[in-house]
C-alpha cells in the first residue's frame, strides 16, 4: 500500500458531528480506558476520539497525541483548551518516520490507532513503537477503514503487530472499519 498522510483540511470534516452517528467516542472508548490511564493516540487529527479520551482518563489521568501535522496538532490543543481538558492533553508533532515517543517507555496503559497505521511510513516500525511505550497487559485499539485497507493488509498488520509481542485477543465490530484488540503480553 502506498504510504499516503490524509491532508491538514481534511481534518475538519472528520471533526463533523454527523460523524457521531456512526462512530461514537464515548461507545467506541469506553470499554478500553478508564481514569487515570495513560492513552496514547497516534495521528489524531483534529481530535476527534482524543477530547473523548481526555475525558475518560480523567483529572489523574494523561492523553498523549502525536500528529506529524503542526496544524492538526494546533487545533487540536485549541479544541482541548475550548473544552477545558488541556491539562490531560499533551499533543506532539511527530517526524515524518516515527511517534517521536522514545520517552513514554513503558509507561503507556491504552493505545488508539484509528485509521492511521496505513498512513504511517512502516507498520512494523509503528507496532514497535507503541509495544515500546505499552505496560504489560496494555490493550490497543487498531481500527483500519475498510474502504483503504484491503483485508491482506489488515492482515499484514496483525502479522507485524504479532512480531513486536502484540497479540490479538479480539476483533470488535466498528462500523465501516477493520479491526482488532491487541494487548501486550
Amino acid at each position: 500500500m502506498t504510504h499516503r498522510v490524509c491532508p491538514w483540511w481534511l481534518g475538519y470534516w472528520l471533526i463533523c458531528p454527523v460523524r457521531r452517528f456512526w462512530h461514537s467516542p464515548h461507545e467506541l472508548l469506553a470499554p478500553y480506558v478508564q481514569a487515570g490511564m495513560t492513552a496514547l493516540e497516534p495521528g489524531p487529527g483534529m481530535g476527534y476520539f482524543t477530547l473523548e479520551l481526555a475525558r475518560l482518563v480523567g483529572p489523574s489521568g494523561r492523553v498523549i497525541a502525536a500528529d506529524v501535522q503542526p496544524k492538526m496538532v494546533d487545533r487540536l490543543q485549541r479544541r482541548a483548551a475550548k473544552a477545558g481538558l488541556l491539562g490531560r492533553l499533551e499533543a506532539r508533532v511527530a517526524p515524518a518516520e516515527s511517534m517521536g515517543i522514545p520517552d513514554l517507555q513503558g509507561s503507556v496503559d491504552f493505545t488508539l490507532a484509528f485509521a492511521v497505521v496505513h498512513e504511517f511510513p512502516d507498520a512494523g516500525r509503528f507496532f514497535a513503537e507503541v509495544a515500546t511505550a505499552s505496560k504489560a497487559g496494555a490493550s490497543v485499539l487498531l481500527a483500519e477503514p475498510s474502504g483503504h485497507v484491503k483485508a491482506d493488509a489488515f492482515d499484514s498488520e496483525l502479522q507485524a503487530a504479532a512480531s513486536t509481542g502484540l497479540s490479538l485477543v479480539d476483533r470488535p465490530s466498528i462500523r465501516r472499519s477493520q479491526t482488532a484488540l491487541l494487548k501486550k503480553g
